[in-house]
């Protein structure tokens, strides 16, 4: 069975498919940007150019065409605005939100005197929560600090919902931070930071998503404990390794007081072990300093005839 070989596509074809891709897309970013203000619209609808427009704005919008008409070459570098790829910009024109809501990235051109626009940076920001001491549940102060990293998700809502989205951020997060370590104890603040951390930051994400802002991370960076508390742990501590030290002490003495009396037993059974005992005392002293030792030695452990023939002399 023979393979049918299929024709290669021509240029103008792949040109033409590219062609339809740069379209589609630019497409999907249109109903993106038009499903955020949608979304925006069903939350808090406000009136935009799209609506019956007052006639005196009609007059103020057609005046502000015609300046930049009379002042063409020195008004196109005035009206004319760049927008970086992780930037993008909303745009209110005589205080009205205009129809797409959002632009960018790219070339934008603005009318003088009738346009407002606000950038929003799209990229991942942090900021330091500020040191604060706060009250423990078992009535402890401590001092903490730490890290929010976030991003704005929706630049519609992050202008148009809150005056000063990083501002606000923040105290949200100082508040927050404060709340949720008074409802727990010393030691949970310490054996389980990162559990804390997750709390904090699941709920500064639920309370900031209103505004567009996406808390990716909370890092609690430090936590400060008094120097009394300090020196009451330490103390704390220390006795408890003086008590387990006192333990082992103490079990140590009992296994050789045992080892003691078993080598007693042994030593009994024969007398010889023990002079035997006494030999390698001696040897053990001897090695270690040239000196003479009076080592006492016990009779009894010496041989009756040694003894009865001292007794003659």
């Amino acid at each position: 069975m023979e393979l049918e070989t299929l024709p290669r596509p021509s240029q103008n074809a792949l040109i033409n498919n590219n062609r339809n891709y740069t379209k589609q897309r630019r497409l999907l970013n249109d109903m993106h940007n038009m499903q955020s203000y949608n979304a925006y619209k069903s939350i808090k609808p406000v009136r935009t150019t799209t609506e019956s427009t007052p006639r005196s704005e009609t007059i103020l919008i057609a005046l502000s065409y015609l300046v930049v008409l009379i002042l063409f070459p020195v008004a196109v570098f005035c009206c004319i605005t760049t927008v970086k790829e992780y930037e993008r910009v909303v745009i209110l024109r005589l205080g009205r939100l205009r129809k797409r809501g959002m632009f960018g990235p790219g070339v934008l051109f603005l009318l003088p005197c009738v346009d407002e626009y606000y950038k929003v940076d799209m990229r991942t920001k942090a900021f330091d929560v500020e040191p604060q001491e706060i009250l423990t549940k078992d009535s402890v102060t401590i001092s903490v600090d730490a890290v929010v990293y976030y991003s704005i998700r929706n630049p519609l809502d992050s202008v148009l919902q809150v005056a000063d989205v990083t501002e606000s951020t923040r105290l949200l997060a100082q508040t927050t931070l404060r709340n949720v370590i008074g409802t727990k104890n010393l030691m949970e603040m310490l054996t389980a930071k990162e559990t804390l951390s997750k709390t904090i930051e699941k709920i500064l994400d639920d309370a900031t998503d209103a505004w567009g802002v996406k808390v990716e991370r909370v890092e609690m960076t430090d936590l400060r404990l008094p120097t009394s508390m300090q020196r009451a742990m330490a103390a704390e501590a220390e006795a408890l390794r003086e008590a387990k030290a006192k333990i082992v002490a103490a079990e140590g003495e009992l296994n050789a007081s045992r080892a003691l009396k078993q080598a007693s037993d042994v030593m009994a059974s024969n007398p010889i072990t023990l002079q035997l005992r006494y030999l390698q005392t001696l040897s053990t002293v001897s090695s270690e300093k040239n000196s003479t030792i009076i080592f006492p030695f016990p009779i009894e452990v010496m041989p009756t005839s040694t003894i009865s023939a001292k007794s003659k002399f």
